[in-house]
């Protein structure tokens, strides 16, 4: 690539002289300044009387000399030094003493033009090196410039954007530095705390709440590595007095090279979901316990009437001992039958608190399977046992669990219709969760029944309460379980029980 060349001229001119015309000018220069220099060179060789201007017209070479080497580089400068000497050559005495004696100084001159050509183009070819270097840092940096603007740009499009998200959202966003205190604010979180930004940052965050509900504790237990990441809901009260309930989560903000700088803060306000939640639940228990009245009215007017009919039947039998035996008999049945009622309320209504410790699943089940199996003997049922390897314990009360596995088994055993059916347990551990499975080959319920299983007097059964499944519920919802349901007409009903799993060391108490 041809590199332009320094030129000198006005300043409205380029300083780069890289033209083709310019350079044939130049030549043109030089050639006719050696040319009129040689010239009066011949002109006052002869003449004694204008030696000291011959000797001046021959220091005059210099000029063209130095100006090929400022334009045209050494290069230029020793041709045109050759050139010059090779016209001052006839001046010199053609016989060895002129050249060594008095030629001495027509020698040194021919020297001086050689190293003055050479000296001036090194200069400037070093000097356009330099230029050049300098335009190509200049490039270099004109280049970075430009990148850089672009990223600043990009940069500010994205913080406007992110801007424009944080205040869009409903939920309230804070951040929390290293050292605690509250860094940024977005406008939803303005709003729930009562408060502008100018009033939050950076103040701390616990002194921005009258009560926290524990937030800052989590914010310190994530700045300082504890967990990664924290979800709870409080009841918080705000320096403003406002109170506010609110799903929280925290995580811990990181930048590209993994650097800890801080805790992202979000708060949902969920007042008015609780408020309709509290709602739905008042006129849920207001409704079960309309159901649950009428439950028990029918439950206990059917045996009031059969022994009303009974007294009746005993007054008008004429003291009749057959007769009279007779409707004793149905009155003691009846008054055990409501006996069971009322027992089933009392355990359903006032349930007892359980024992908490932790305890292996697979001994409750085996203790279960022991006392089920001559009753379901009896009903030519089969029990089948599985047990997974290395099942945790749970923290559980025994006995209410033995409760609740006896009552499903039972009830497995009693939805057989024909004899040979099977009632297999399952007992495994998942996600740090212990599922024990009770499934049996029976007819199966429709998914109207289905959905009405675990509701109060709600039996298929002939003569049953239909508490026993809502107290096993209970039970479970006690143990902080669930217990899940899954039935096919014609093939059979499952009932599985999921119970958090002890933490590690907890069994070994």
């Amino acid at each position: 690539m041809k590199r332009p060349r320094l030129r000198r001229g006005s300043g409205s001119e380029s300083p780069w002289r890289s033209e083709e015309s310019t350079s044939k000018r130049d030549v043109v220069a030089i050639v006719l300044a050696l040319g009129v220099i040689a010239i009066f060179q011949v002109a006052t060789h002869s003449a004694p009387q204008v030696a000291p201007v011959h000797l001046l017209y021959r220091k005059l070479f210099y000029v063209p000399i130095m100006y090929a080497g400022f334009v045209f580089g050494w290069r230029g400068g020793l041709a045109v030094a050759v050139a010059a000497s090779l016209l001052l050559a006839p001046h010199i005495d053609s016989s060895v003493s002129g050249a060594i004696g008095s030629g001495v100084d027509n020698l040194y001159e021919i020297v001086m033009y050689v190293a003055i050509g050479l000296l001036f183009g090194w200069l400037r070819d070093l000097e356009e090196r330099k230029a050049a270097d300098l335009r190509q840092v200049s490039q270099q940096l004109e280049e970075a410039y430009s990148t850089l603007e672009e990223r600043a740009i990009q940069l500010v499009n994205i913080q406007d954007y992110t801007q424009a998200i944080l205040r869009s959202i409903t939920a309230g966003v804070l951040t929390v530095g290293p050292d605690g205190s509250v860094t940024t604010v977005n406008l939803a979180a303005e709003r729930m705390m009562g408060m502008q930004e100018a009033d939050m940052v950076p103040r701390r965050l616990d002194a921005l709440f009258l009560d926290d509900g524990g937030i800052e504790l989590g914010v310190q237990r994530i700045l300082s590595g504890s967990i990664p990441k924290l979800a709870l809901e409080v009841q918080a009260v705000t320096e403003t007095g406002r109170s506010l309930h609110a799903k929280v989560a925290m995580s811990r903000m990181r930048d590209v090279e993994g650097c800890v700088l801080g805790v992202v803060v979000t708060l949902e306000d969920v007042s008015e979901v609780r408020a309709l939640t509290n709602q739905l639940i008042r006129a849920d228990r207001l409704a079960a316990m309309g159901e649950l009245t009428a439950g028990v009215a029918h439950e206990v007017r059917n045996p009031l009437g059969i022994i009303r009919a009974s007294v009746q039947l005993v007054e008008d039998s004429n003291s009749d001992p057959v007769r009279v035996q007779s409707a004793t008999r149905v009155i003691k049945q009846e008054i055990d039958r409501l006996d069971k009622v009322i027992k089933a309320l009392l355990d359903f209504g006032r349930p007892s608190a359980p024992t908490l410790r932790p305890v292996k699943v697979q001994d409750i089940v085996a203790d279960v399977v022991m006392l089920a199996t001559q009753f379901a003997v009896q009903a030519e049922a089969q029990i089948v046992v599985e047990y997974a390897q290395d099942v945790s314990p749970v923290i559980a009360d025994a006995d209410q669990l033995k409760q609740v596995f006896v009552n499903l088994v039972s009830n497995a055993v009693q939805a057989m219709e024909s004899p040979g059916g099977t009632i297999s347990l399952r007992v495994w551990e998942e996600d740090a969760s212990v599922f024990v499975s009770i499934a049996d080959t029976g007819p199966g319920m429709d998914p109207e029944a289905l959905g009405k299983v675990f509701d109060p007097f709600f039996s298929t059964k002939e003569g049953g309460t239909g508490l026993g499944l809502t107290i096993v519920h209970r039970i479970i919802d006690q143990h902080g379980g669930r217990i899940e349901v899954s039935s096919t007409i014609g093939e059979g009903t499952t009932f599985t029980v999921v119970l958090p799993a002890a933490p590690t060391g907890e069994g070994d108490r």
